[in-house]
Protein backbone atom coordinates (compact mmCIF):
# COMPACT_ATOMS: atom_id res chain seq x y z
CA UNK A 1 0.00 0.00 0.00
CA UNK A 2 1.44 3.44 -0.97
CA UNK A 3 2.36 5.81 1.81
CA UNK A 4 0.30 8.82 0.76
CA UNK A 5 0.18 11.96 2.90
CA UNK A 6 -3.31 13.39 3.14
CA UNK A 7 -3.30 17.18 3.49
CA UNK A 8 -6.12 18.31 5.75
CA UNK A 9 -4.90 21.77 6.84
CA UNK A 10 -4.16 24.72 4.55
CA UNK A 11 -2.19 27.90 5.19
CA UNK A 12 -3.51 31.33 4.25
CA UNK A 13 -0.36 33.33 3.56
CA UNK A 14 -2.02 36.63 2.67
CA UNK A 15 -1.20 38.14 6.06
CA UNK A 16 2.53 37.47 5.83
CA UNK A 17 4.45 40.66 6.50
CA UNK A 18 1.62 42.39 8.38
CA UNK A 19 2.73 41.56 11.94
CA UNK A 20 3.67 45.17 12.77
CA UNK A 21 0.21 46.60 12.22
CA UNK A 22 -2.19 43.70 12.79
CA UNK A 23 -3.71 45.33 15.89
CA UNK A 24 -4.51 48.47 13.91
CA UNK A 25 -5.85 46.37 11.05
CA UNK A 26 -7.96 44.40 13.52
CA UNK A 27 -9.51 47.59 14.96
CA UNK A 28 -10.26 49.00 11.49
CA UNK A 29 -11.75 45.68 10.35
CA UNK A 30 -13.99 45.45 13.43
CA UNK A 31 -15.21 48.99 12.75
CA UNK A 32 -15.92 48.20 9.08
CA UNK A 33 -17.77 44.98 9.96
CA UNK A 34 -19.89 46.81 12.54
CA UNK A 35 -20.80 49.43 9.92
CA UNK A 36 -21.72 46.65 7.47
CA UNK A 37 -23.96 45.02 10.08
CA UNK A 38 -25.55 48.35 11.06
CA UNK A 39 -26.40 49.70 7.60
CA UNK A 40 -27.63 46.38 6.20
CA UNK A 41 -29.73 45.47 9.24
CA UNK A 42 -31.21 48.99 9.19
CA UNK A 43 -32.36 48.64 5.58
CA UNK A 44 -33.67 45.09 6.15
CA UNK A 45 -35.60 46.06 9.30
CA UNK A 46 -37.02 49.18 7.62
CA UNK A 47 -38.32 47.25 4.62
CA UNK A 48 -39.68 44.30 6.62
CA UNK A 49 -41.32 46.55 9.22
CA UNK A 50 -43.11 48.89 6.79
CA UNK A 51 -45.84 47.31 4.66
CA UNK A 52 -45.77 50.24 2.22
CA UNK A 53 -42.26 49.10 1.26
CA UNK A 54 -43.39 45.58 0.37
CA UNK A 55 -42.95 46.32 -3.32
CA UNK A 56 -40.73 44.46 -5.82
CA UNK A 57 -37.84 46.93 -5.84
CA UNK A 58 -37.64 47.05 -2.04
CA UNK A 59 -38.05 43.28 -1.69
CA UNK A 60 -35.09 42.76 -4.04
CA UNK A 61 -33.12 45.39 -2.10
CA UNK A 62 -33.91 43.62 1.17
CA UNK A 63 -32.57 40.37 -0.28
CA UNK A 64 -29.47 42.20 -1.53
CA UNK A 65 -28.75 43.37 2.02
CA UNK A 66 -29.41 39.90 3.45
CA UNK A 67 -26.94 38.51 0.94
CA UNK A 68 -24.44 41.17 1.98
CA UNK A 69 -24.65 39.88 5.56
CA UNK A 70 -24.37 36.28 4.36
CA UNK A 71 -21.26 36.90 2.25
CA UNK A 72 -19.42 39.00 4.83
CA UNK A 73 -20.19 36.42 7.54
CA UNK A 74 -18.15 33.96 5.49
CA UNK A 75 -15.09 36.22 5.66
CA UNK A 76 -14.89 38.68 8.56
CA UNK A 77 -15.11 36.35 11.61
CA UNK A 78 -12.34 34.11 10.22
CA UNK A 79 -10.24 37.11 9.11
CA UNK A 80 -10.51 38.76 12.54
CA UNK A 81 -9.46 35.49 14.19
CA UNK A 82 -6.46 35.24 11.84
CA UNK A 83 -5.37 38.79 12.68
CA UNK A 84 -5.00 37.81 16.35
CA UNK A 85 -3.55 34.36 15.69
CA UNK A 86 0.18 33.62 15.22
CA UNK A 87 -0.67 31.16 12.43
CA UNK A 88 -3.30 31.48 9.73
CA UNK A 89 -4.54 27.98 8.98
CA UNK A 90 -7.85 26.49 7.91
CA UNK A 91 -9.04 22.94 7.39
CA UNK A 92 -9.64 21.69 3.85
CA UNK A 93 -13.35 21.34 4.63
CA UNK A 94 -13.45 24.81 6.17
CA UNK A 95 -11.68 26.23 3.14
CA UNK A 96 -14.23 24.64 0.81
CA UNK A 97 -17.06 26.04 2.95
CA UNK A 98 -15.61 29.55 2.94
CA UNK A 99 -15.04 29.40 -0.80
CA UNK A 100 -18.62 28.23 -1.30
CA UNK A 101 -20.06 31.06 0.80
CA UNK A 102 -18.02 33.76 -0.95
CA UNK A 103 -18.66 32.43 -4.47
CA UNK A 104 -22.38 31.89 -3.89
CA UNK A 105 -22.78 35.33 -2.30
CA UNK A 106 -21.15 37.04 -5.30
CA UNK A 107 -23.38 35.03 -7.65
CA UNK A 108 -26.56 35.87 -5.71
CA UNK A 109 -25.58 39.54 -5.91
CA UNK A 110 -25.42 39.32 -9.71
CA UNK A 111 -28.80 37.54 -9.83
CA UNK A 112 -30.48 40.13 -7.60
CA UNK A 113 -28.97 43.06 -9.50
CA UNK A 114 -30.27 41.52 -12.73
CA UNK A 115 -33.75 41.19 -11.19
CA UNK A 116 -33.64 44.81 -10.04
CA UNK A 117 -32.71 45.87 -13.57
CA UNK A 118 -35.64 43.86 -14.96
CA UNK A 119 -37.99 45.41 -12.38
CA UNK A 120 -36.94 48.94 -13.41
CA UNK A 121 -37.23 48.00 -17.10
CA UNK A 122 -40.84 46.90 -16.67
CA UNK A 123 -41.68 49.92 -14.46
CA UNK A 124 -40.29 52.46 -16.94
CA UNK A 125 -40.72 50.84 -20.36
CA UNK A 126 -43.93 48.84 -19.71
CA UNK A 127 -45.68 50.80 -16.93
CA UNK A 128 -49.20 49.65 -17.83
CA UNK A 129 -48.12 46.01 -17.55
CA UNK A 130 -46.12 46.43 -14.36
CA UNK A 131 -48.64 45.11 -11.84
CA UNK A 132 -49.67 42.21 -14.07
CA UNK A 133 -46.03 41.20 -14.63
CA UNK A 134 -44.58 41.81 -11.16
CA UNK A 135 -47.16 39.86 -9.16
CA UNK A 136 -46.48 38.56 -5.65
CA UNK A 137 -46.26 34.99 -6.90
CA UNK A 138 -43.80 35.92 -9.65
CA UNK A 139 -41.68 38.01 -7.29
CA UNK A 140 -41.50 35.09 -4.84
CA UNK A 141 -40.44 32.80 -7.68
CA UNK A 142 -37.80 35.29 -8.85
CA UNK A 143 -36.35 35.58 -5.35
CA UNK A 144 -36.24 31.80 -4.85
CA UNK A 145 -34.43 31.32 -8.14
CA UNK A 146 -32.06 34.22 -7.38
CA UNK A 147 -30.87 32.22 -4.35
CA UNK A 148 -31.37 28.62 -5.49
CA UNK A 149 -29.60 28.76 -8.87
CA UNK A 150 -26.34 30.36 -7.57
CA UNK A 151 -26.30 28.02 -4.57
CA UNK A 152 -26.69 25.00 -6.86
CA UNK A 153 -24.09 26.16 -9.41
CA UNK A 154 -21.55 27.00 -6.71
CA UNK A 155 -22.21 23.67 -4.98
CA UNK A 156 -21.27 21.83 -8.18
CA UNK A 157 -18.19 24.03 -8.53
CA UNK A 158 -17.18 23.33 -4.92
CA UNK A 159 -17.62 19.57 -5.34
CA UNK A 160 -15.04 19.64 -8.14
CA UNK A 161 -12.55 21.13 -5.63
CA UNK A 162 -12.59 18.11 -3.31
CA UNK A 163 -9.72 16.30 -5.06
CA UNK A 164 -6.67 15.15 -3.09
CA UNK A 165 -4.25 18.01 -2.50
CA UNK A 166 -0.49 18.06 -3.12
CA UNK A 167 0.05 21.55 -1.71
CA UNK A 168 -1.14 23.48 1.32
CA UNK A 169 -0.38 27.16 0.69
CA UNK A 170 -3.08 29.62 -0.46
CA UNK A 171 -1.53 33.05 -1.18
CA UNK A 172 -4.63 34.94 -0.11
CA UNK A 173 -6.48 36.04 3.03
CA UNK A 174 -9.45 33.77 2.27
CA UNK A 175 -10.21 30.63 0.29
CA UNK A 176 -11.39 30.56 -3.31
CA UNK A 177 -12.00 27.52 -5.48
CA UNK A 178 -9.47 28.57 -8.11
CA UNK A 179 -6.57 28.39 -5.63
CA UNK A 180 -7.89 25.16 -4.08
CA UNK A 181 -8.01 23.55 -7.53
CA UNK A 182 -4.46 24.73 -8.24
CA UNK A 183 -3.30 22.66 -5.24
CA UNK A 184 -4.90 19.45 -6.53
CA UNK A 185 -2.58 16.56 -7.36
CA UNK A 186 -4.29 15.98 -10.70
CA UNK A 187 -6.16 18.27 -13.05
CA UNK A 188 -9.89 17.70 -13.34
CA UNK A 189 -11.85 18.42 -16.50
CA UNK A 190 -14.94 19.21 -14.42
CA UNK A 191 -12.91 21.72 -12.38
CA UNK A 192 -12.44 23.72 -15.58
CA UNK A 193 -15.78 23.14 -17.32
CA UNK A 194 -18.11 24.00 -14.42
CA UNK A 195 -16.40 27.30 -13.45
CA UNK A 196 -16.23 28.15 -17.16
CA UNK A 197 -19.98 27.61 -17.46
CA UNK A 198 -20.57 29.75 -14.36
CA UNK A 199 -18.49 32.61 -15.80
CA UNK A 200 -20.45 32.49 -19.07
CA UNK A 201 -23.77 32.25 -17.21
CA UNK A 202 -23.11 35.36 -15.11
CA UNK A 203 -21.52 37.20 -18.01
CA UNK A 204 -24.94 36.74 -19.61
CA UNK A 205 -26.43 38.46 -16.54
CA UNK A 206 -24.07 41.39 -17.06
CA UNK A 207 -24.96 41.67 -20.76
CA UNK A 208 -28.68 41.59 -19.89
CA UNK A 209 -28.27 44.37 -17.29
CA UNK A 210 -26.22 46.57 -19.64
CA UNK A 211 -28.73 46.10 -22.49
CA UNK A 212 -31.62 46.86 -20.09
CA UNK A 213 -30.13 50.16 -18.97
CA UNK A 214 -29.16 51.25 -22.47
CA UNK A 215 -32.73 50.60 -23.59
CA UNK A 216 -34.18 52.41 -20.57
CA UNK A 217 -31.98 55.45 -21.15
CA UNK A 218 -33.11 55.61 -24.79
CA UNK A 219 -36.75 55.52 -23.67
CA UNK A 220 -36.27 58.04 -20.86
CA UNK A 221 -34.56 60.61 -23.11
CA UNK A 222 -37.92 61.10 -24.82
CA UNK A 223 -39.65 62.30 -21.65
CA UNK A 224 -38.53 64.52 -18.77
CA UNK A 225 -40.92 62.67 -16.45
CA UNK A 226 -39.41 59.30 -17.36
CA UNK A 227 -35.88 60.66 -17.00
CA UNK A 228 -36.73 62.00 -13.55
CA UNK A 229 -38.11 58.59 -12.61
CA UNK A 230 -34.97 56.93 -13.95
CA UNK A 231 -32.69 59.23 -11.95
CA UNK A 232 -34.68 58.65 -8.78
CA UNK A 233 -35.04 54.87 -8.82
CA UNK A 234 -32.40 53.58 -11.26
CA UNK A 235 -29.38 55.72 -10.47
CA UNK A 236 -28.78 54.02 -7.08
CA UNK A 237 -28.98 50.65 -8.84
CA UNK A 238 -26.47 51.75 -11.49
CA UNK A 239 -24.04 52.93 -8.80
CA UNK A 240 -24.41 49.67 -6.86
CA UNK A 241 -23.92 47.61 -10.01
CA UNK A 242 -20.78 49.52 -10.99
CA UNK A 243 -19.32 49.32 -7.48
CA UNK A 244 -19.93 45.58 -7.20
CA UNK A 245 -18.74 44.72 -10.72
CA UNK A 246 -15.56 46.80 -10.54
CA UNK A 247 -14.76 45.48 -7.04
CA UNK A 248 -15.23 41.87 -8.12
CA UNK A 249 -13.35 42.30 -11.41
CA UNK A 250 -10.36 43.79 -9.59
CA UNK A 251 -10.07 40.64 -7.49
CA UNK A 252 -10.79 38.13 -10.27
CA UNK A 253 -8.45 39.74 -12.81
CA UNK A 254 -5.66 40.16 -10.29
CA UNK A 255 -6.05 36.58 -9.05
CA UNK A 256 -5.74 35.26 -12.60
CA UNK A 257 -3.09 37.49 -14.15
CA UNK A 258 -1.94 39.81 -11.36
CA UNK A 259 1.64 40.87 -10.80
CA UNK A 260 3.52 39.69 -7.72
CA UNK A 261 5.36 43.02 -7.73
CA UNK A 262 2.49 44.62 -5.84
CA UNK A 263 2.89 44.89 -2.08
CA UNK A 264 1.04 42.44 0.15
CA UNK A 265 -1.11 45.28 1.54
CA UNK A 266 -2.33 46.24 -1.95
CA UNK A 267 -3.02 42.60 -2.77
CA UNK A 268 -5.05 42.22 0.43
CA UNK A 269 -7.06 45.37 -0.25
CA UNK A 270 -7.89 44.19 -3.75
CA UNK A 271 -8.95 40.83 -2.31
CA UNK A 272 -11.17 42.50 0.32
CA UNK A 273 -12.66 45.14 -1.97
CA UNK A 274 -15.82 43.27 -2.99
CA UNK A 275 -16.36 42.24 0.65
CA UNK A 276 -15.95 45.78 1.93
CA UNK A 277 -17.17 48.42 -0.50
CA UNK A 278 -20.46 46.95 -1.86
CA UNK A 279 -21.82 45.76 1.54
CA UNK A 280 -21.30 49.28 2.95
CA UNK A 281 -22.15 51.47 -0.02
CA UNK A 282 -25.15 49.53 -1.38
CA UNK A 283 -27.37 50.21 1.69
CA UNK A 284 -26.03 53.77 2.07
CA UNK A 285 -26.71 54.65 -1.58
CA UNK A 286 -30.23 53.23 -1.47
CA UNK A 287 -30.88 54.65 2.00
CA UNK A 288 -29.96 58.19 0.96
CA UNK A 289 -31.32 58.16 -2.59
CA UNK A 290 -34.66 56.33 -2.34
CA UNK A 291 -37.11 58.77 -0.79
CA UNK A 292 -39.38 56.21 0.90
CA UNK A 293 -36.58 54.44 2.72
CA UNK A 294 -34.82 57.67 3.69
CA UNK A 295 -38.06 59.11 5.07
CA UNK A 296 -38.84 55.96 7.11
CA UNK A 297 -35.36 55.95 8.64
CA UNK A 298 -35.52 59.69 9.39
CA UNK A 299 -38.95 59.31 11.00
CA UNK A 300 -37.68 56.44 13.16
CA UNK A 301 -34.52 58.29 14.24
CA UNK A 302 -36.36 61.54 14.92
CA UNK A 303 -39.06 59.67 16.80
CA UNK A 304 -36.47 58.02 19.06
CA UNK A 305 -34.27 61.10 19.57
CA UNK A 306 -36.92 63.77 19.97
CA UNK A 307 -39.73 61.82 21.65
CA UNK A 308 -41.05 63.97 24.54
CA UNK A 309 -40.52 62.63 28.04
CA UNK A 310 -43.77 61.76 29.72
Amino acid sequence: MDNVTVITMLTLSGLNGTANYRVTLFAVTVLCYCVILLVNVTIIATIIGDKSLHEPMYIFLCNLCINGLYGTAGFYPKFLHDLLSPTQVISHAGCLLQGYVLHSSASVDFSLLALMAYDRYVAICRPLMYHSVMTKQRISLFVVFAWFVPFSLMLMSTITSTSRLCGSNIPKIYCVNWFINSLACSASIAANIIPGFNYIFYFGHAVFVVWTYIYMIKICLKSKEDMSKFMQTCLPHVFCLIIFTVSLLFDVVYMRIGSRDLSQSVQNFMAMEFLLIPPIFNPLIYGFKLTKIRKRIQDFVCGKCFRPNL
